[in-house]
């Protein structure tokens, strides 16, 4: 009897798998997993993990063997529910922005040709891959192609900023015209075909009928499998209402006590901007030292970055986080930094367990962030800044805010438009162009919206359990530090290594 090639294949497969180690054949699937882009390939690797049998594993191992397989299944969604290659129009204007940013002169004159090569090919490749694209992101597309976003898409900092890609190609023309113009012809045609897509996508969007949302049916599966979530849909929205309810509230208190206060300075210069940053981190750094709220190891960074940076747009205008931070740089600075992700980010880097330190879970990540906003609040850092408190309740209501109209978009409930002018109105110093920024991700990224509120609700949860179980003996410092050593992997795993509670945590474990 001849066997089929694909039978065989992972027959062989499974032969080798059984040569070594189990775990070891583990870190081997693992280090495929991001190579696998087809559904084939998909199927293949989740073939090869289940026919391997954990029962007998250390804790830590179980860990291990569900990170993998929730990369798998992540995979899965991407290919089966997600489909950006036919869906979604966005991932062509991602991959083909960056090469107008280009500085002039070109120092590398040949792979720069290449870069706007590979552009002409990607937008070719688009008009045959786009078979079912959504015209509500078929139309942000569009947009920006022709305007500029009005928060930063990464690129240079230029007054006024050209509008949007084609602009920037536009602008690329112009340097390479005046400085190198033996590149002008390789730039103008590429420009053309940046102009032919964003004419083909006008010229299709009446035929557009795909929805840019999925459904909540698969929300939820993605909940369970990609998250590892213990969380309903309708436990998500539970939460992110009692959040919004709970940060509205905080809010309007602090607007009565501060009543009387005059308002926050807002600072008028990059100079003024930088010095309020490194006094931010100054406080930041003390209050956590004073009180041990978690360890700074040794060769941790003197200072880091910021990532909100002084502008001037035209008419004086801010955006979101612009208004905030040029108010008070502590909320961004905690949120983005230190102790947030640019810290949370160098120890991640220092983790040893190859499949942990390859794994990025957005619950942990943004939940950690917002986490320690209201901790750091609650441990005393602006007692003395009661007017910069209250920018801390209106961020906590923007990240609430993202539940209700992600939801509300990901069911067809809500048009992107909506759920704009939902934030508009709801959140004080939200504007257009910053809603209109996060919730285009959250629409082409199911579940990362609601990643702040659910995962401080995960680890305010935990925390508890932990206070609970120790009794005396739990400290907030040996918390923090324990809980941010076992890497950015999903909360309730954190949770079943912390706690050993074997039973609690069998939910995780394959029937």
């Amino acid at each position: 009897m001849k066997l089929g090639s694909s039978f065989l294949a992972l027959f062989l497969a499974g032969m080798l798998e059984a040569q070594v180690p189990a775990y070891d054949a583990l870190v081997a699937i693992e280090s495929e997993v991001a190579d696998a882009s087809t559904a084939e390939s998909v199927s293949k690797l989740t073939t090869r993990l289940a026919a391997i049998n954990i029962s007998s594993w250390e804790r830590s191992e179980k860990i291990d063997y569900l990170l993998v397989r929730a990369r798998l299944a992540g995979k899965d969604f991407e290919l089966r529910v997600m489909r950006p290659r036919s869906r979604d129009p966005l991932r062509t204007i991602d991959r083909i922005r960056r090469a107008a940013y280009e500085d002039v002169p070109v120092s590398d004159v040949t792979a720069f040709r290449q870069r706007l090569s590979n552009v002409r090919k990607t937008v070719a490749e688009a008009r045959v891959e786009l078979t079912e694209p959504s015209a509500e992101l078929a139309r942000l597309a569009i947009r920006h192609l022709e305007q500029h976003d009005g928060v930063g898409q990464g690129e240079p900092v230029r007054h006024p900023q050209p509008a949007g890609i084609i602009g920037w190609y536009r602008d690329l023309e112009g340097r390479v015209s005046s400085d190198q113009p033996e590149l002008a012809f390789d730039v103008n045609e590429t420009l053309e075909a940046v102009m032919g897509l964003r004419d083909w996508l006008e010229e299709k969007l009446p035929a557009m009928t795909a929805p840019a949302w999925i459904d909540l049916e698969d929300y939820a599966w993605y909940l369970k499998n990609v998250r590892l979530l213990p969380y309903s849909v309708e436990d998500v929205r539970r939460i992110g209402a009692r959040e919004l309810d709970r940060a509205l509230t905080f809010l309007k208190i602090q607007e009565h006590r501060n009543r009387g206060l005059p308002e926050l300075e807002i600072a008028t210069s990059k100079d003024e901007l930088d010095r309020r940053v490194v006094e931010a981190e100054r406080q930041i750094r003390a209050i956590i030292n004073e009180q041990n709220l978690l360890t700074f190891p040794p060769d941790t960074k003197t200072s880091f970055e910021t990532d909100v940076f002084f502008t001037r747009r035209p008419g004086g205008k801010r955006h979101f986080w612009e208004e905030l931070s040029y108010r008070n740089a502590i909320n961004n600075h905690v949120h983005a930094s230190i102790p947030g992700h640019r810290f949370d980010g160098f120890l991640q880097r220092r983790v040893d367990n190859p499949i942990r330190r390859a794994h990025r879970d957005g619950v942990r990540a943004e939940g950690w962030g917002f986490y320690i906003e209201e901790m750091l609040l609650q441990a005393g850092l602006l007692d003395e800044l009661p007017r910069a408190r209250e920018l801390f309740y209106v961020a906590q209501l923007a990240r609430a805010v993202r539940i209700p109209a992600e939801l509300a978009m990901q069911a067809g409930e809500m048009s992107l438009d909506e759920a704009i002018q939902y934030m508009v109105d709801l959140v004080p110093f939200m504007e257009e162009d910053l809603a209109r920024y996060d919730l285009q991700i959250y629409l082409r990224r199911p579940a990362y919206g609601m990643n702040y509120t659910i995962g401080m609700a995960q680890i305010e949860e935990l925390l508890a359990e932990e206070a609970i179980r120790l009794g005396s003996d739990f400290d907030l410092g040996v918390f923090h530090d324990t809980f941010l050593s076992k890497g950015m992997i999903p909360i309730a795993l954190i949770g079943w290594e912390m706690s050993g509670d074997d039973e609690a945590y069998a939910w995780l474990l394959p029937d």
